[in-house]
């Protein structure tokens, strides 16, 4: 799925490590794993959706791994019972009957890219979240303090801006960005802005 962001960030000269969440056993064991396999010592973290849970969870169980930490269009797998609430306000029963595309790209993208969003459909394998290591709550995200970029679009039907703002009052060390004409999936819908904005980030630190 990071097709539209590997050219870019290694031109600018990183190395771009994407790997597949498997379906069962610790995501954040697996990330550690790897990251003692390829004998990287500090290393910027980047996390989309499901990942940007993984992404939370790992800069809690290992934050003196990270440089820095991004995360896009996640719901960040909070855990307190008012946040919960208000996402399945967001999300009713029947927001899960429509295509994951819908639910996923932005009006805008769908409009203007049907072979961008053909490519998405035929690259989007949905697995579900895996147990996280750490409770997520929001008192867990005001003790992380790696350096941390948060990313949405304006019309994520997972984290709207407003959602997003709630998120960026409690990271202590915080960058928070919205990105136009966008849905739940911004490095693919504009990986332009996308690219650029976590690019600008991670070498301003």
């Amino acid at each position: 799925m990071w097709e539209h962001q590997i050219p870019d960030f290694t031109v600018a000269g990183y190395r771009f490590i994407a790997y597949d969440r498997r379906t069962e056993g610790s995501a954040v064991d697996d990330l550690e794993a790897l990251a003692d396999h390829l004998v990287l010592d500090r290393f910027h973290l980047v996390g989309t959706a499901a990942g940007g849970i993984v992404a939370v969870d790992y800069a809690l169980s290992f934050p003196k791994r990270l440089r820095t930490l991004v995360i896009a269009n996640s719901i960040v797998g909070v855990q307190d019972e008012e946040y919960v609430e208000m996402q399945r306000r967001l999300r009713p029963p029947e927001f899960n009957k429509l295509p994951p595309e819908v639910r996923e790209l932005g009006p805008s993208y769908r409009a203007a890219n049907p072979k961008g969003t053909e490519r998405w459909k035929a690259l989007a394998q949905h697995v579900s979240p895996q147990a996280t290591k750490n409770r997520i709550t929001f008192a867990a995200l005001e003790t992380i303090g790696t350096p941390t970029l948060l990313l949405t679009g304006d019309a994520d039907l997972y984290t709207p801006p407003s959602v997003l703002r709630l998120f960026a009052e409690r990271f202590p060390n915080c960058d928070s960005v919205v990105i136009p004409e966008c849905g739940h999936s911004a490095f693919w819908e504009q990986p332009e802005i996308f690219n650029r904005t976590v690019l600008g980030f991670i070498t301003g630190k």
